[in-house]
């Protein structure tokens, strides 16, 4: 069993992460402890945003009071709402969190089903609770739960889902290809992007560019792309490696198809609702471009402008890594197109945004929100899944993640032995 913590200062933007999934059915809301209610029972964001209010009111000096957590069994435990429930009891209870308001989601727009919790780490004083030795602790208390409730125990605690992850391309390494290639063959399976500059505004999170190239050859234009790894300052180093080089998924065929399928998924309104909200907040409560990166990053979101020689900003994307999906800011409003943050950031004139954060967190007119009612008694609590902190965490299956250099000398011995023959 695997559990994340994630404390931000965006706490609203948790909650439209989580209620986003609810709307789009591909989530629900377990169980609430103290989170407001509309009459016929029903939750939504800015009801549960106001539970929290008295905390965030009291809170002295926590500047990161949004508490997101976590927990993913593993996928051959079959684990029931109730099951679930007792989980996130006992791991809110033993992680100090058991008396916090909090609400609990159950995620199932992937085969690993998996919940999760907001709640705020500052209690009803205003005072932060420890988070002293969190990771560890967290660590001891999924084991002592593994064994109470009869799940499955990773064999070690490195290897928690038998899953690797691939990371940013360091190009001072000898093996830049095989980074390369590690990225470039992957990301299609993961994430959605329906054009060449979006494809890039990810590349560029794992220090890679792509370019296209055009030539002829015996008399016919022929057109290519080629990929350069790229220093800390985003200047290309090293040579260019043909996209041939990777396999298909990373040519200008596959690249086409993977735009027009992507188009499908990312016309997701509910989507595109609920990115375009945490980014209006972050952009609302923000007074700088690194505050407001920051705000994102903890919900989850990557921020890639796209500036000329001069340094104007001529592009802007986000990138939500718990959606796995890639907009540019002009898709999802008007307001979040790159000129408008060409004025913020490079002139100083920051946009108003107020109404339209007002739109994603009123409650609806006519609702008096009631407490939540207690629980039945032979009923506990739950918890799981948290969006990105970490904007690499991204995982593949062990077994799936072959060696580039391996594979590609296996293949010039075949070559090698057909030749001979």
């Amino acid at each position: 069993m695997i559990a994340k913590i994630g404390h931000g200062a965006n706490l609203m933007g948790a909650l439209l992460y989580n209620f986003q999934k609810v709307d789009a059915t591909k989530g629900s809301v377990l169980y609430s402890q103290n989170i407001l209610q509309a009459p016929d029972g029903s939750y939504s964001a800015a009801l549960a945003n106001r539970s929290f209010e008295a905390y965030l009111i009291a809170n002295r000096n926590t500047e990161r009071p949004s508490l997101h957590i976590s927990i993913n069994p593993d996928p051959k435990d079959q684990v029931d709402d109730g099951r679930y429930l007792q989980l996130a009891a006992d791991y809110m209870e033993e992680m100090g969190y058991g008396k916090q308001p909090y609400i609990v989601f159950k995620h199932t727009d992937i085969e690993r089903t998996h919940i999760h919790i907001v709640s705020t780490n500052v209690d009803a004083m205003g005072k932060k609770i420890s988070d002293a030795f969190e990771h560890k602790r967290s660590m001891s208390v999924c084991r002592a739960l593994e064994h109470k409730y009869g799940l499955i125990i990773p064999k070690n605690d490195k290897e928690q889902g038998n899953e690797v992850a691939f990371r940013p391309v360091d190009y001072t390494m000898p093996d830049v290809k095989s980074q390369i290639a590690t990225v470039v063959r992957y990301l299609p399976k993961y994430y959605h992007y329906q054009s060449l500059g979006s494809y890039n505004a990810l590349l560029s999170l794992f220090n890679i560019t792509v370019e296209e190239v055009s030539g002829e050859l015996n008399g016919k234009l022929r057109q290519g792309l080629v990929y350069f790894a790229l220093d800390p300052d985003g200047k290309k180093a090293g040579h260019p490696f043909k996209a041939s080089l990777f396999g298909k998924a990373a040519g200008r065929a596959a690249l086409d198809a993977k735009f027009e399928k992507s188009k499908i998924a990312l016309n997701d309104q509910p989507l595109k609702a609920g990115l375009k909200c945490m980014i209006e907040i972050a952009l609302h409560s923000s007074k700088f471009e690194s505050d407001f990166r920051a705000q994102l990053v903890s919900q989850g979101i990557s921020v890639v402008a796209r500036k000329n020689s001069e340094g104007r900003i001529y592009g802007m994307t986000f990138i939500n890594h718990t959606s796995r999906s890639v907009y540019n800011g002009s898709q999802l409003s008007k307001g979040l197109a790159a000129n408008v943050f060409e004025q913020w950031w490079n002139h100083g004139i920051k946009p108003d945004v107020h109404l339209g954060v007002a739109n994603c967190t009123q409650a609806p007119k006519d609702n008096q929100p009631r407490p939540n009612p207690a629980p039945e008694a032979d009923v506990s609590l739950g918890l799981q899944d948290i969006p990105l902190t970490d904007i690499f965490n991204i995982f593949i299956p062990d077994g799936q993640l072959e060696d580039f250099e391996e594979t590609q000398f296996a293949q010039r011995m075949k070559k090698k032995k057909r030749k001979n023959k």
